[in-house]
């Protein structure tokens, strides 16, 4: 089973965020056969952190809530809420696998969030500027609540114009960079005696 996890920042937490950053990583890591998608959210600034999302495929729903919730910014009191969704990966692919690489072009979180006649099923035009994209489900996956989407985009307005925004009781878009543990974050992590043997 896939889903959508967004730790949204609690006001004033950068501090805290930046001393667990090593923590979040490692936590992390422990996951990267199951991830599909991860990275942070930015403010209009495009610079200040105010989430993290991650899409994971997981055995069930209480595997994703320990996912969400053992996390150790969640457990400090980094957030104020969390988003925890099922989710259909509809591109079948993980961000990694993303033709336009890890830079290049602004992009985007587009959450779509609603109850009501389903919207948006398929994959819309413009497949090759789109990162992820899928539908969000209730528990059971029986329920659809929204459509999520990580896209490049030129802009907020272009990237909100992957889904069709009259449809949903909400659409919000977020700056988003791919996440993951960089490489010189990887390098310090390792011990000193076996700094010399690093690359």
């Amino acid at each position: 089973m896939e889903f959508l996890c967004y730790h949204q920042d609690r006001p004033g937490s950068l501090g805290l965020r930046d001393e667990l950053l090593e923590e979040h990583w490692s936590y992390m890591d422990r996951y990267a056969k199951e991830m599909i998608a991860r990275g942070p959210t930015f403010a209009a600034d495009d610079d200040t952190p105010t989430g993290s999302v991650h899409i994971v495929d997981l055995p069930d729903p209480a595997a994703a809530r320990a996912f969400a919730f053992d996390e150790p910014g969640y457990q400090a009191g980094v957030y104020r809420d969390v988003l925890l969704r099922r989710w259909r990966n509809t591109l079948g692919r993980t961000m990694w696998d993303f033709p336009g690489g890890r830079t290049g072009g602004n992009r985007y979180l587009v959450l779509g969030l609603g109850t009501g006649r389903a919207v948006d099923l398929a994959v819309p035009p413009g497949r090759e500027d789109l990162i992820a994209y899928g539908p969000l489900l209730s528990d059971d996956g029986a329920g659809r609540l929204g459509t999520a989407a990580l896209v490049r985009a030129p802009d907020p307005d272009a990237a909100r114009a992957v889904l069709t925004a009259d449809r949903y009781a909400a659409v919000g878009v977020d700056a988003w960079r791919f996440g993951g543990r960089p490489s010189w974050a990887r390098r310090r992590a390792v011990p000193a005696v076996l700094g010399s043997q690093v690359g």
